[in-house]
C-alpha cells in the first residue's frame, strides 16, 4: 500500500509541473506522458486528487517532469505528512473550528461528486463500445455459425489442467468460454433456446450464461474457471449487469456508486443537518468534525478500489472498441467467403474452418473481458486488491494479445 494519499500526489506532481521553466501545462504534461485523447482531464483529476495514476503512468509523469519514480513518490509522502500536520493543527476559536469544518465538508461533498462523475464517464464509454461489440461481432457471428451444419465439437478444458493450480490460467479460463458458446451455438442450431431469434440482448445473455455455466466435457463447471476476476455471480453484477437480458454492462448499476461512495456519503448526509446550522456548540461542532473526517477516511481507504476501478474500465473499453472496429471488419470478409446457405462444416474448407475457430477465441476473450467483477475492487482489502489486480491485469493483458493477433 503506498504511504501516500492521492491528494499529496496531486499536489507535487502539480508543484513540479508548475517549476518547469517555463511553466509546463497540463496539456503539455499529458502529451510528455503520452497520455491520449483528453489526457489534459487525466492530469486535472490527478493533481486534484481525485485518481491516482498507476505504477506505468506515474513513471511516465515522472520523467516528464525530469523525475525519477522514486523521487516523485519521496515529495507525494512529504505534501501528505504536511497536509496531515495541517490537518491536525485545529484553531482555537470555535469560529474559527466552524469554518474549517464547513471547508472540509464542502472538500469531500465534490470530491465524492466528481468521483461519481467520473464512474459515470467511464461506465458509459465501456457500456457503449461494449453493445457495439455485442451486436456487431458477438451476435453476428453467433448468427453466422448457427447457419453452418456439423460444426464439430470443440475441444475442452482437460481435468488435468483445470485441477493442476488453485488460479486457472486466463488460456484456460478464455478456452472453456469459447467452449461454452460453441456448444451453446451447436444447441441453438439443433433447435434449442438460445439464438439470435431470441432477439439483442436476451440472446447475448443466453449464450453467455451458457458459456459461464455449462459443463465440459470433463464434467467440469465451467463457471469454476472464472477465477478471481469474474466469479459464479457474474450474471447479477453490479444490479443486472452486461451478461444480463438488458442488463446495463460492466460499469453499469446503482451498487456500482453505492459501493464506491457509500460511506462518506452517509458521513456527510449525518453531518449535513449541523452544517447548515448558522451557529452551533461545542458539542455539535465536535460530532460535525468526526463526521467529516470518517467520510474523509471512507474516500482514502477506497481510493486504491477506486484507482484500479478506473484503470480496468479504460483498458477493457479499448479492447471492446477494438473488436466493434476491427473484429466486425474481419466478420464481414469471413461472411463474404462463405458458401451459401445452407452451409456444412466440409464447404467451409480449411481455411474457413481456422476463421471459425478464431472467432470463437475471440467471443470468449470478450466474455471474459465483459465477466471482470469490477464492484469487487471498490470493497477488497489490500492484500486481496493486489491479487484481484493481478489476475485482472492478467485477463486484459491476454484478451488485448489474442484478439490483435486474430483481428
Amino acid at each position: 500500500m503506498n504511504d501516500f494519499t492521492a491528494e499529496g500526489l496531486g499536489l507535487a506532481i502539480r508543484e513540479h509541473r508548475q517549476a518547469q521553466s517555463p511553466s509546463m501545462t497540463q496539456d503539455e504534461l499529458a502529451k510528455r506522458a503520452e497520455y491520449g485523447k483528453g489526457g489534459a482531464v487525466s492530469v486535472s483529476r490527478i493533481e486534484r486528487g481525485l485518481i491516482s495514476p498507476g505504477a506505468h503512468r506515474l513513471a511516465a509523469i515522472a520523467l516528464a517532469l525530469q523525475l525519477t519514480p522514486e523521487q516523485l513518490k519521496q515529495d507525494a509522502k512529504d505534501r501528505t505528512r504536511s497536509l496531515a500536520r495541517q490537518r491536525g493543527q485545529r484553531p482555537v476559536k470555535l469560529r474559527d473550528q466552524v469554518a474549517e469544518t464547513r471547508r472540509r465538508h464542502a472538500e469531500i461533498t465534490e470530491k465524492v461528486a466528481q468521483r461519481t462523475k467520473i464512474t459515470q464517464e467511464h461506465g458509459e464509454a465501456f457500456n457503449l463500445v461494449h453493445d457495439a461489440a455485442r451486436d456487431e461481432f458477438f451476435l453476428r457471428f453467433v448468427e453466422l455459425a448457427e447457419s453452418i451444419n456439423g460444426a464439430p465439437e470443440p475441444d475442452g478444458p482437460g481435468e488435468e489442467e483445470t485441477e493442476s493450480t488453485d488460479e486457472v490460467p486466463t488460456a484456460i479460463r478464455v478456452g472453456a468460454m469459447s467452449f461454452g458458446i460453441a456448444n451453446a451455438i451447436r444447441s441453438a442450431a439443433a433447435g434449442g433456446a438460445a439464438g439470435v431469434a431470441a432477439g439483442g440482448a436476451a440472446a447475448y445473455g443466453a449464450f453467455t450464461a451458457a458459456a459461464m455455466f455449462g459443463t465440459a466435457s470433463t464434467g467440469t463447471a465451467i463457471s469454476t474457471l472464472s477465477g478471481v476476476a469474474a466469479t459464479n455471480a457474474t450474471l447479477a453484477l453490479l444490479g443486472g449487469g452486461t451478461l444480463a437480458a438488458g442488463g446495463s454492462g460492466m460499469a453499469g448499476g446503482i451498487l456500482l456508486l453505492t459501493g464506491m461512495v457509500a460511506a462518506p456519503a452517509a458521513a456527510l448526509a449525518a453531518a449535513g443537518f449541523y452544517v447548515l446550522r448558522k451557529r452551533r456548540n461545542k458539542k455539535e461542532e465536535e460530532r460535525l468534525r468526526t463526521e467529516v473526517e470518517a467520510a474523509d477516511a471512507a474516500l482514502d481507504q477506497s481510493q486504491q478500489g477506486f484507482d484500479a476501478m478506473v484503470d480496468v474500465l479504460h483498458r477493457a473499453t479499448a479492447t471492446m472498441e477494438y473488436v466493434s472496429v476491427h473484429g466486425t471488419h474481419a466478420l464481414e470478409k469471413w461472411r463474404a467467403s462463405l458458401p451459401p446457405k445452407s452451409r456444412d462444416w466440409v464447404s467451409l474448407g480449411h481455411e474457413g474452418q481456422e476463421r471459425y475457430k478464431e472467432f470463437l477465441t475471440v467471443a470468449g476473450c470478450l466474455l471474459a473481458v465483459s465477466s471482470i467483477n469490477v464492484s469487487a475492487l471498490l470493497t477488497a482489502k489490500p492484500d486481496t486488491l493486489r491479487e484481484m489486480d493481478k489476475a485482472i491485469d492478467e485477463t486484459l493483458r491476454y484478451a488485448d494479445k489474442t484478439i490483435k493477433s486474430i483481428v
